[in-house]
């Protein structure tokens, strides 16, 4: 069982001509939108991360980002933003251990059971200096404030799951108002070689309602590739729009961190603000402001600068799903029709294919050769399909793969992909491997990708030179098979994905 956490707000009455909200849902009118923001944050690392500090020593060093996002907030406020998004980790940093990431913590009550000002009531508890500051940042410049943070809970010998150093620590967004209320608080379900954090018992659901843009969801990094809390939030509580702080280390070509924002903000059908911390040494880069036909995003290997992103969002009508329209979408239920050129997906793998790893998984491939072509691969059940014309360059290699199976690198989950890729060598022994920014690429395709997918969760991307992104044509699903179009696609093709997440089979 996953625990819903839906927070009920006083009544704020900002811009109720463009919406009113009754027991959490939005009544947006045609063509309403809030203002967002994210921050992208080069963070000031702790030099020494596994050994203890002080508390003192800590809040000094977690000062020195605060002032950041003080001068974000401030920022992002004067160009009217309304809620404004950080990154996962990005006060204290990573690789701490259960004991060094102690001074760093702090207890956060949970909104559901009280309502707190960290800023308008300091001396209610003790040992909140970096709530308060948050509190009072959300409340000088009136923007809801999304930010991650370590949470501290002490248990002891009456709680049988109680760990044996005697508190709960938890990987932690939480939300404020914008007068500095605690609003909301999600504890990360999904830790990715995180031994500081415990795993909540029981998986959360967290929402939080604005006046502004009606109901938000909250989850974190690793948790976008999961079915929970991601997918239940989505259609058992029909969130619409979701705040996604993370600390991603980009994998390309199918997981770059703002490729697979766009492609799940695409695939879901939803709005997604997601801010991602800056470290290029590490590769970590890659934010973003989505919503199925608009994307505002960055992503940078070169400097050591943050990057603040604000933009207008639009919100969903009471029509609409959060979806494109059926023109650029089509869902599972609807036959849109086919392009002219298309035909049923073939059974058997396509001749002349070879194997290769991508994203530690063993990839089957075909080699894509020649101004045009029609291609099928397939692994098992799955076989996926390339129509294709374009102006190839000699020098540039691609493939178009398949997997369908378990991926086992990090955590075990069930993937079935389709890929058009470049190769980034000479050879197609190189195909799967990472095209990095600075790789220009030149060859432009024209294609049309498709694939008799089993699941129904699937995350499309196109990937272009310098890991700009580009928007299909069309996506979504024509008769049996999840289809993706493009013409005339805006630089040089690196990589167009299907991603299919089969989340039953993990």
């Amino acid at each position: 069982m996953c625990l819903p956490k839906t927070m009920q707000l006083s009544v704020l009455i900002k811009i109720a001509a463009l919406w009113q909200c009754s027991f959490g849902l939005s009544q947006a009118s045609e063509g309403a939108h809030y203002i967002a923001a994210v921050y992208e944050h080069n963070i000031i690392f702790n030099p020494d991360p596994k050994v203890p500090r002080s508390r003192q020593a800590a809040l000094d060093h977690m000062k020195e980002n605060l002032d950041i996002y003080e001068e974000q907030v401030a920022a992002a406020a004067k160009q009217g933003a309304q809620i404004i998004v950080f990154p996962e980790d990005g006060l204290h940093g990573f690789n701490y251990t259960r004991e060094s990431i102690v001074s760093y913590s702090e207890t956060i009550p949970d909104p559901a059971s009280m309502s707190w000002s960290p800023c308008l009531q300091p001396e209610r508890f003790n040992g909140t200096e970096v709530l308060h500051r948050l509190s009072c940042m959300a409340h000088k410049h009136a923007v809801y404030l999304v930010a991650n943070m370590p949470d501290r809970q002490e248990c002891d010998s009456t709680d049988p799951h109680c760990p044996p150093d005697g508190r709960y620590q938890f990987n932690t967004d939480v939300v404020f108002s914008d007068d500095g209320t605690i609003v909301a608080r999600y504890h990360k379900q999904n830790l990715y070689f995180e031994s500081e954090f415990n795993t909540p018992r029981e998986c959360e659901y967290v929402t939080f309602d604005t006046p502004f843009a009606g109901r938000f969801g909250l989850f974190t990094c690793f948790d976008i590739l999961f079915h929970e809390p991601v997918i239940t939030l989505l259609e058992k509580y029909q969130v619409k729009q979701m705040i996604f702080p993370t600390a991603w280390f980009n994998e390309a070509p199918l997981l770059s961190a703002h490729q697979f924002q766009k492609a799940f903000a695409t695939g879901s059908g939803i709005n997604l603000l997601a801010a991602n911390l800056h470290h290029p040494p590490l590769r970590m880069t890659g934010s973003g402001i989505f919503t199925p036909s608009h994307s505002v995003y960055h992503f940078d290997m070169e400097t050591d600068k943050g990057r603040l992103l604000v933009s207008n969002v639009s919100l969903p009508t009471d029509s609409e799903t959060g979806s494109p329209p059926t023109s650029e979408v089509c869902m599972k239920s609807q036959d849109c029709g086919k392009p002219s050129a298309s035909k049923p997906v073939a059974d058997g793998a396509a001749p002349g294919t070879f194997h290769g790893s991508m994203s530690s998984d063993n990839y089957t491939f075909v080699p894509v050769q020649g101004a045009e072509g029609d291609l099928t691969v397939c692994d098992g059940s799955l076989c996926c399909r390339l129509l294709y014309n374009g102006s190839h360059v000699p020098e540039e290699l691609y493939a178009f793969g398949v997997f369908n199976g378990l991926h086992t690198a990090a955590r075990q989950f069930y993937l079935e992909v389709c890929a058009l890729v470049r190769c980034p060598g000479d050879t197609f022994a190189s195909c799967g491997g990472e095209v990095t920014a600075g790789d220009q690429t030149i060859t432009t395709i024209d294609f049309h990708l498709e694939g008799n997918f089993s699941t129904r969760y699937i995350y499309p991307s196109i990937l272009t030179s310098g890991m700009q992104l580009d928007s299909p044509d069309r996506v979504g699903w024509e008769k049996e098979s999840y289809v993706m179009s493009k013409k005339h696609i805006s630089g040089g093709l690196v990589t167009a994905t299907l991603y299919g997440r089969h989340y039953e089979k993990d």
